[in-house]
């Protein structure tokens, strides 16, 4: 049985942080996978820090056809909707994911990766996350709570034994900006009917609104993900970084085309409060998978 990379289900986590990276030059793409499988032992933790590696689709098969699950591509394209809202592709080659129990130390283990890459590849992006009231984002609700349990979410969104990536997993990764003054200007009342539940309790609203939130991204409707978001930026200037699993792209697809309006022309109610201003989509494999990849010595982060 493939062992998927333990970070991904690691909760309780308070300091986050995410590096998209480029490589350098576009021959050097091949060499940055085992680079990055290279850097620890992927079983592991390093330091008190999860290190969750994942690549450009295009890319990963590239390095290991047999072991890439087949049509995965990368978010190459912009979503657009019918009434021209965007949501930007914003593709890069490779991420690291890293969570730990402070900032300091996944700052130091940051450091330290990026410089081990150096030669290969560049920073593109780079966000830092914490938990913000124990399980709630900048909307002042609850996140998550149609995460399927952690005995659960392993079998839902881990590719299964036997297809190529078994062990792996699909991430969506999305950095979204809110609009706070104008959120915060609607009466309690108006703010769960664009959710779709309750504030106070997450509660789903027996007659939520077909454009809310919720009805948008139905799992029932589109399948299971599995859910790690987690607020980014300052006091002036914040958002929530979406950070979603699945065994398959399509469910997070169509729930990225159902937000912006394909085919129903109704838009998420929410998008009018908050704007997607990257998009990118990377293969999660699994740790076995990058071990057999890890063709340096492991560097001591």
């Amino acid at each position: 049985m493939s062992n998927p990379q333990s970070g991904i289900f690691a909760l309780g986590t308070a300091a986050h942080a995410y590096l998209e990276f480029d490589a350098e030059e576009a021959r050097q793409g091949p060499e940055l996978v085992p680079a990055i499988a290279s850097l620890r032992e992927p079983r592991t933790t390093m330091g008190g820090v999860n290190l969750v590696a994942g690549f450009r689709p295009e890319l990963w098969r590239e390095v290991a056809l047999d072991d890439a699950p087949a049509e995965l591509a990368g978010f190459n394209e912009d979503v657009a909707g019918p009434d021209g809202f965007t949501m930007p592709a914003r593709q890069h080659d490779a991420v690291l994911w890293l969570s730990g129990s402070a900032y300091d130390v996944v700052f130091e283990v940051a450091r330290k990766a990026i410089a081990e890459l150096a030669a290969l590849a560049s920073v593109a992006a780079e966000t830092s996350s914490w938990p913000y009231l124990h399980d709630r984002d900048l909307t002042g609700f609850i996140d998550g709570t149609e995460n399927p349990t952690l005995i659960d979410a392993p079998e839902l969104v881990l590719v299964p034994e036997g297809k190529p990536g078994s062990g792996g997993t699909i991430l969506l990764l999305q950095k979204w900006a809110h609009d706070a003054t104008a959120w915060e200007a609607l009466p309690a009342e108006r703010q769960e009917q664009v959710i779709g539940r309750t504030k106070l309790d997450s509660v789903e609203l027996e007659d939520r609104l077909e454009d809310s939130h919720v009805a948008s991204t139905d799992q029932d409707r589109f399948g299971k993900i599995f859910r790690r978001n987690m607020p980014y930026g300052t006091v002036t200037d914040h958002g929530t970084m979406f950070v979603g699993f699945s065994s398959e792209q399509r469910p997070l697809s169509a729930m990225l085309e159902s937000m912006a309006g394909l085919p129903s022309g109704r838009r998420d109610a929410l998008t009018l409060y908050t704007r997607a201003l990257s998009g990118a989509y990377y293969f999660i494999p699994s740790a076995d998978a990058l071990r057999r990849l890890a063709t340096l010595p492991a560097a001591p982060l």
